[in-house]
Protein backbone atom coordinates (compact mmCIF):
# COMPACT_ATOMS: atom_id res chain seq x y z
CA UNK A 1 0.00 0.00 0.00
CA UNK A 2 1.25 3.47 -0.90
CA UNK A 3 2.12 5.62 2.15
CA UNK A 4 1.12 9.08 0.94
CA UNK A 5 1.45 10.69 4.39
CA UNK A 6 4.96 9.30 4.82
CA UNK A 7 5.90 10.50 1.34
CA UNK A 8 4.67 14.05 1.95
CA UNK A 9 6.49 14.14 5.31
CA UNK A 10 9.76 12.85 3.83
CA UNK A 11 9.63 15.11 0.75
CA UNK A 12 8.80 18.10 2.96
CA UNK A 13 11.80 17.28 5.18
CA UNK A 14 14.04 16.88 2.11
CA UNK A 15 12.78 20.21 0.71
CA UNK A 16 13.48 21.95 4.00
CA UNK A 17 16.97 20.43 4.29
CA UNK A 18 18.09 20.53 0.65
CA UNK A 19 16.36 23.72 -0.56
CA UNK A 20 15.38 26.03 2.33
CA UNK A 21 18.28 25.42 4.71
CA UNK A 22 20.71 25.33 1.79
CA UNK A 23 19.53 28.80 0.74
CA UNK A 24 18.28 27.63 -2.68
CA UNK A 25 14.69 28.85 -2.59
CA UNK A 26 15.34 31.74 -4.98
CA UNK A 27 16.90 29.29 -7.44
CA UNK A 28 13.80 27.12 -7.24
CA UNK A 29 11.61 30.16 -7.89
CA UNK A 30 13.75 31.02 -10.94
CA UNK A 31 13.38 27.48 -12.28
CA UNK A 32 9.61 27.32 -11.74
CA UNK A 33 8.88 30.78 -13.16
CA UNK A 34 11.23 30.08 -16.07
CA UNK A 35 9.47 26.82 -16.99
CA UNK A 36 5.92 28.12 -16.42
CA UNK A 37 6.60 31.28 -18.45
CA UNK A 38 8.18 29.30 -21.29
CA UNK A 39 5.21 26.90 -21.44
CA UNK A 40 2.73 29.81 -21.28
CA UNK A 41 4.53 31.76 -24.02
CA UNK A 42 4.65 28.70 -26.27
CA UNK A 43 0.94 28.14 -25.71
CA UNK A 44 0.21 31.77 -26.60
CA UNK A 45 2.44 31.84 -29.70
CA UNK A 46 0.96 28.60 -31.03
CA UNK A 47 -2.55 29.91 -30.34
CA UNK A 48 -1.81 33.12 -32.23
CA UNK A 49 -0.35 31.22 -35.15
CA UNK A 50 -3.36 28.86 -35.28
CA UNK A 51 -5.83 31.79 -34.99
CA UNK A 52 -7.24 30.48 -31.72
CA UNK A 53 -8.67 32.99 -29.25
CA UNK A 54 -8.44 35.78 -31.89
CA UNK A 55 -10.45 38.12 -29.70
CA UNK A 56 -7.91 37.77 -26.86
CA UNK A 57 -4.51 37.04 -28.39
CA UNK A 58 -2.55 38.76 -31.14
CA UNK A 59 0.97 39.86 -31.91
CA UNK A 60 2.10 43.14 -30.36
CA UNK A 61 2.83 45.78 -32.99
CA UNK A 62 3.51 49.49 -32.92
CA UNK A 63 1.28 51.90 -34.81
CA UNK A 64 3.95 51.88 -37.55
CA UNK A 65 3.62 48.10 -37.97
CA UNK A 66 6.81 47.14 -36.12
CA UNK A 67 6.40 43.72 -34.47
CA UNK A 68 7.58 43.71 -30.85
CA UNK A 69 9.10 40.31 -30.12
CA UNK A 70 8.69 38.96 -26.59
CA UNK A 71 12.44 38.94 -26.08
CA UNK A 72 12.17 42.76 -25.72
CA UNK A 73 10.21 42.70 -22.43
CA UNK A 74 12.39 39.71 -21.48
CA UNK A 75 15.55 41.76 -21.83
CA UNK A 76 13.95 44.61 -19.89
CA UNK A 77 13.02 42.22 -17.06
CA UNK A 78 16.55 40.80 -17.02
CA UNK A 79 17.99 44.32 -16.77
CA UNK A 80 15.54 45.34 -14.04
CA UNK A 81 16.10 42.14 -12.04
CA UNK A 82 19.87 42.56 -12.36
CA UNK A 83 19.70 46.12 -11.11
CA UNK A 84 17.35 45.24 -8.25
CA UNK A 85 19.39 42.18 -7.29
CA UNK A 86 22.72 44.00 -7.31
CA UNK A 87 21.99 47.67 -6.76
CA UNK A 88 19.08 47.43 -4.34
CA UNK A 89 19.51 43.96 -2.85
CA UNK A 90 19.13 45.21 0.72
CA UNK A 91 15.74 46.74 -0.08
CA UNK A 92 14.14 44.21 -2.44
CA UNK A 93 12.97 40.66 -1.77
CA UNK A 94 15.30 38.06 -3.27
CA UNK A 95 12.26 35.96 -4.20
CA UNK A 96 10.69 38.90 -6.08
CA UNK A 97 13.90 39.39 -8.05
CA UNK A 98 13.97 35.64 -8.75
CA UNK A 99 10.46 35.82 -10.24
CA UNK A 100 11.40 38.74 -12.50
CA UNK A 101 14.61 36.99 -13.59
CA UNK A 102 12.87 33.67 -14.33
CA UNK A 103 10.20 35.35 -16.44
CA UNK A 104 12.73 37.54 -18.26
CA UNK A 105 15.05 34.62 -18.97
CA UNK A 106 12.21 32.54 -20.41
CA UNK A 107 10.93 35.36 -22.63
CA UNK A 108 14.43 36.02 -23.90
CA UNK A 109 15.59 32.43 -24.43
CA UNK A 110 12.32 31.50 -26.15
CA UNK A 111 13.55 33.71 -28.97
CA UNK A 112 17.19 32.65 -28.73
CA UNK A 113 17.12 31.60 -32.40
CA UNK A 114 16.22 35.17 -33.38
CA UNK A 115 19.31 36.62 -31.72
CA UNK A 116 21.48 33.76 -32.93
CA UNK A 117 20.43 34.08 -36.59
CA UNK A 118 19.53 37.80 -36.51
CA UNK A 119 16.25 37.14 -38.27
CA UNK A 120 12.79 35.92 -37.30
CA UNK A 121 13.15 32.14 -37.55
CA UNK A 122 10.71 31.30 -34.72
CA UNK A 123 8.64 29.00 -36.95
CA UNK A 124 11.50 27.88 -39.19
CA UNK A 125 13.74 24.85 -38.63
CA UNK A 126 16.34 27.12 -36.97
CA UNK A 127 13.69 28.06 -34.38
CA UNK A 128 14.47 24.74 -32.74
CA UNK A 129 17.62 26.43 -31.39
CA UNK A 130 15.38 28.31 -28.95
CA UNK A 131 13.93 25.08 -27.57
CA UNK A 132 17.44 23.67 -27.18
CA UNK A 133 18.57 26.83 -25.34
CA UNK A 134 15.62 26.58 -22.94
CA UNK A 135 16.26 22.90 -22.23
CA UNK A 136 19.96 23.57 -21.58
CA UNK A 137 19.19 26.53 -19.31
CA UNK A 138 16.55 24.63 -17.35
CA UNK A 139 18.92 21.70 -16.92
CA UNK A 140 21.72 23.93 -15.66
CA UNK A 141 19.39 25.67 -13.20
CA UNK A 142 17.97 22.35 -12.00
CA UNK A 143 21.39 20.81 -11.48
CA UNK A 144 22.65 23.90 -9.66
CA UNK A 145 19.50 24.19 -7.62
CA UNK A 146 18.82 20.72 -6.54
CA UNK A 147 22.13 18.98 -6.97
CA UNK A 148 22.04 15.32 -6.24
CA UNK A 149 21.01 15.41 -2.58
CA UNK A 150 17.39 16.44 -3.08
CA UNK A 151 16.91 13.88 -5.86
CA UNK A 152 18.42 11.15 -3.70
CA UNK A 153 16.26 12.14 -0.72
CA UNK A 154 13.15 12.39 -2.92
CA UNK A 155 13.60 8.95 -4.49
CA UNK A 156 14.35 7.40 -1.09
CA UNK A 157 11.08 8.88 0.21
CA UNK A 158 9.20 7.59 -2.83
CA UNK A 159 10.71 4.13 -2.41
CA UNK A 160 9.71 4.08 1.28
CA UNK A 161 6.18 5.16 0.31
CA UNK A 162 5.99 2.18 -2.04
CA UNK A 163 6.90 -0.13 0.87
CA UNK A 164 10.60 -0.51 0.14
CA UNK A 165 13.46 -0.15 2.63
Amino acid sequence: MFDFDGLTHDVSAAYDKDIVQAGKEAQLIILVTFLVTFAFVRLITHSIRDDRFKHLLRNVQTSGGLHIHHLVPGIILLLVSGYLGIGLSAHVSENFVAVLFGIGAALTLDEFALWLHLEDVYWAKQGRDSIDAVVIMATIIAIGLIGSTFFVDFFRAFWRALGGE
